[in-house]
């Protein structure tokens, strides 16, 4: 078996809402699977608001091995919020998001790095959903729309695990603190000419904890901050013309 493509340094980061089930078997698979990709790495364990023990594990986690951070915030800031964090706290000259669900395999990170440095950015495609059906046909309308009114070619836009080269995020003004930070952040590496490609990666069914991407005011939101953002990239093209 060759050898995966290694890279100089990776921070990966884990933005975590109630999931003590999950935190420390993902936190464990990534000290496992880092060393075989990096040099050099950190987890950085975003434990945004959680109600549970997903911060105390997380501080377990770091107290005995040093390559695990973790960033705790007092009340819940949303998925957006504790992306942003996480893109803050990251140091490494690669950054990974991975959604703290246990839904993405680490080892598929070994799909990904290949196409660094070529690409910016490498996005993981989900090939089969390991979610309800109607989380899965709202999924590809949101993907349509955002399309449709944003220019954005990727067809998998809100899955939760893609490497980034951590100098096209610095300085980046991110403001959506909802499921919509997707969106947000793939609209604004278009505009800084950032190369994408998609690979294909699994995703596995949630073993434990609750998702919230269906809930009514999540979803409310994420079309306020659509439309805010819409109109703001609409401006700014405006302006250059």
């Amino acid at each position: 078996m060759s050898s995966p493509a290694r890279i100089p340094a990776i921070s990966v980061f884990l933005p975590s809402h109630n999931e003590e089930g999950n935190v420390e078997r993902v936190v464990r698979s990534y000290l496992a699977e880092l060393p075989r990709v990096a040099d050099d790495f950190e987890i950085i364990v975003v434990d945004d608001g959680s109600r549970d023990r997903t911060g105390e594990i997380a501080e377990r986690l770091a107290a005995e091995d040093s390559h695990v951070k973790v960033v705790r915030h007092h009340v819940n800031k949303g998925y957006g919020g504790a992306v942003i964090s996480g893109i803050r706290a990251a140091t490494k000259q690669y950054v990974l998001l991975c959604d703290g669900d246990g839904q993405f395999d680490p080892s598929d990170l070994e799909r990904l790095t290949p196409f660094v440095p070529e690409y910016d950015v490498v996005a993981g495609h989900r090939v089969r959903r390991a979610d309800s059906l109607i989380r899965r046909i709202n999924g590809k309308a949101w993907t349509i729309l955002v399309r449709v009114l944003l220019g954005i070619t990727i067809s998998d836009i809100d899955c939760g695990f893609k490497l980034f080269k951590r100098e096209k995020l610095e300085g980046m003004d991110l403001r959506a603190h909802g499921a919509m930070i997707s969106t947000e952040l793939m609209a604004r590496l278009a505009g800084r000419n950032a190369k994408v490609i998609e690979v294909e990666v699994k995703h596995l069914p949630r073993l434990t904890g609750e998702q919230s991407g269906a809930n009514l005011k999540v979803v409310a939101r994420a079309f306020k901050e659509l439309i805010a953002l819409y109109r703001e990239l609409k401006d700014e093209r405006r302006a250059r013309e």
